[in-house]
């Protein structure tokens, strides 16, 4: 549903700018008659709209554009007594260079750092940062806890609202969807749920809200956060629909304005409009969408949590890095495909900056341990101390995001998925970090093996 809506509302700009240009370059708008004597037949004619010659500019940047967007929690948002958790998170990349997009679903129940307050629901984050009103609110603490746990630079959010979403699959007319199971929605309000027998659907925009939000299957928000990818992809479809454009054209001046006010984004309208042009280039093949899931990805487990048990979902860092890897490699996000026979050859493809850091405070550390990693294939860009020099074990921080370097450093030193961090560092000049502590006389004598 929320990358439905961003869709939507991004090809909803450049269809309102590519009227404001029609207007401007003085060429006929679509003209749609309704009486029938404008014909020589006494036939209505067919609506009949300009060719734009020149189209806006896309998107001016090379490198990719990462969005986080948001849907807050109905209930929380429902009661309006204070701020909202997420309900739903999903990353959307697009590639300028390559033409494709990728979109990754995070449940709601990940169990993750957020920055300043500890280990937490990932639902949390924006609530957090509401309630205590820090610098850019609860949207800012989401991107940054997500940039911490993805390992990938976000550099716009979109906080949906329901609204919105409803009012806008309204305006072009619903969606067409294919149910696969057996499934019950629960449109907004009292005692209208409805059963839906697998086959083919036109949903209106409550319908299409209550399909999207459906968590009572058998995989719960698993199964929701493919909905969500899969009701995204019948919007774009609908909106493309060349016979959809009149009437796109003649609700666009009062719903633009509907749809700002439902819509909490960084992204300024200029921005929509290139982004919104890219959005076209790209052709639903080449769309990557994948969703984090049990059981490979994460694991259901009891933590205490404000002083009560709670069941979370417990991360497997390097099943999600490999996951993530895929979709924004495919969608030309990371990197180009790394298609390699060993550990070695793909670290050795993804040519990462290393640096090499001394946090024991044995004199001479780093550099003897660069000495034994530069045959291994490892890039090497830097030796020095460490922050501090009592470090009690070794540890390797991803700044930039780098799965298959990272496999083969916790390989060959036998690390555990508990001694390898995300942090997000602009302006960074390496990519990761090898952190040495007390332990290294152990791991040593394993580079040499």
């Amino acid at each position: 549903m929320l990358a439905a809506l961003l869709s939507a509302y991004l090809v909803y700009v450049n269809v309102k700018n590519l009227a404001m240009a029609w207007s401007d370059t003085g060429l006929p708008s679509f003209q749609i008659s309704r009486n029938g004597g404008d014909s020589e037949n006494g036939e209505e004619p067919e609506p009949t709209f300009a060719v734009l010659e020149e189209l806006p500019d896309l998107w001016d940047g090379n490198e990719r554009v990462t969005i986080l967007i948001m849907g807050l929690d109905y209930r929380d948002w429902e009661r309006g007594e204070g701020p909202s958790r997420t309900d739903s998170m999903m990353l959307v990349t697009l590639d300028p260079l390559t033409r494709t997009a990728g979109m990754l679903s995070l449940p709601r129940d990940l169990w993750v750092d957020i920055p300043g307050y500890s280990h937490g629901r990932i639902n949390t984050a924006y609530f957090l940062g509401e309630q205590d009103r820090l610098p850019g609110g609860g949207p800012e603490l989401a991107v940054k806890t997500v940039e911490k746990f993805m390992g990938v630079p976000i550099q716009y959010y979109v906080q949906i609202d329901f609204n919105a979403f409803i009012q806008m699959v309204d305006e072009i007319g619903g969606v067409e969807m294919t149910v696969y199971e057996k499934i019950f929605i629960d449109p907004i309000g009292k005692d209208n749920t409805i059963l839906l027998e697998p086959g083919n659907y036109r949903f209106d925009g409550e319908q299409t809200l209550a399909y999207a939000r459906v968590r009572y299957t058998e995989g719960g928000d698993f199964d929701r956060a493919t909905r969500q990818q899969q009701v995204a992809m019948a919007i774009r479809d609908q909106v493309l629909e060349i016979s959809n454009l009149p009437g796109l054209l003649a609700s666009v001046p009062a719903l633009y304005q509907d749809l700002t006010e439902g819509i909490r984004t960084n992204l300024a309208v200029d921005q929509m409009i290139a982004l919104g042009m890219l959005a076209l280039q790209v052709s639903p093949e080449d769309v990557a969408r994948a969703v984090i899931a049990p059981p490979e990805m994460v694991t259901l487990e009891t933590v205490l949590y404000g002083g009560e048990e709670a069941k979370v979902l417990k991360p497997v860092p390097d099943k999600i890095r490999l996951l993530r890897d895929e979709v924004f490699t495919a969608s030309g996000a990371i990197g180009p495909s790394l298609e390699a026979e060993s550990p070695r050859q793909a670290a050795e493809l993804e040519d990462a900056k290393l640096a090499v850091l001394n946090g024991a405070g044995e004199e001479g550390l780093a550099g003897r341990f660069a000495d034994v990693l530069e045959p291994l294939g490892f890039n090497v860009a830097e030796i020095a101390n460490a922050d501090r020099l009592d470090y009690p074990t070794t540890r390797i921080v991803d700044y930039t995001g780098n799965p298959y370097t990272v496999k083969y450093l916790v390989d060959l030193l036998d690390l555990t998925q508990s001694q390898v961090l995300f942090q997000t560092l602009p302006g960074n000049e390496v990519d990761l970090a090898l952190i040495i502590g007390y332990d290294w006389f152990e791991l040593f004598p394993k580079l040499n093996n």
